[in-house]
């Protein structure tokens, strides 16, 4: 079994992964298996194993990387009526590669009805 990070070779452009936006910082691709019409991944180029490192990064890379989230929505065309971003943080959360990663997700409603949960 390979020790190599699939979303490190992805971000290094080790794979045939469908980019919508790339920077220094972070990639934007379609999502291998989708789980709603548009299903994108926003990944940092900096290894990161989860959210729960956020407390070592600082501030304005934090910034950066939910504006390049918000990037990805208008250059897929999604910002109106809306999407949902997601990130799975453990093996309990949902966690299957461990290499941060933003699900953004539209196309359909993919949120919870708020209405009918109150």
């Amino acid at each position: 079994m390979s020790s190599r990070c699939l979303f490190c070779d992805i971000v290094a452009g080790r794979s045939g992964a469908g980019v919508i936006l790339a920077d220094d910082e972070f990639v934007a691709i379609h999502d291998k298996y989708p789980k709603a019409p548009v299903h994108a991944l926003v990944i940092p180029r900096r290894h990161l194993v989860s959210l729960a490192e956020i407390g070592d990064l600082d501030a304005g890379y934090c910034q950066r990387m939910l504006e390049f989230v918000l990037a990805t929505a208008r250059e897929l065309g999604v910002s109106d009526p809306g999407y949902r971003v997601i990130t799975n943080v453990g093996r309990g959360g949902g966690q299957v590669i461990f290499h941060l990663h933003w699900h953004l997700l539209a196309g359909r409603s993919v949120g919870f009805d708020i209405e009918e949960e109150l």
